[in-house]
């Protein structure tokens, strides 16, 4: 699920960069950028839910 977050986070950037009249070329590397930014973000986000309050992960042994 992380990673067709990650997907359809990249694939809306580069689509909206080439219809802002950037080219193909820029559509393609910013939606790699976004793709890859997003996954540390969208892997945090749901870490963050599974977790406690704080976002911490603790050591229960």
């Amino acid at each position: 699920m992380l990673f067709l977050l990650a997907a359809l986070s990249g694939g809306a950037a580069g689509m909206l960069t080439w219809l802002a009249g950037e080219g193909v070329a820029r559509g393609v590397l910013a939606g790699l950028a976004v793709t890859g930014l997003s996954i540390p973000f969208f892997d945090r986000l749901v870490a963050s839910e599974t977790g406690d309050a704080c976002g911490e992960a603790h050591d229960h042994g």
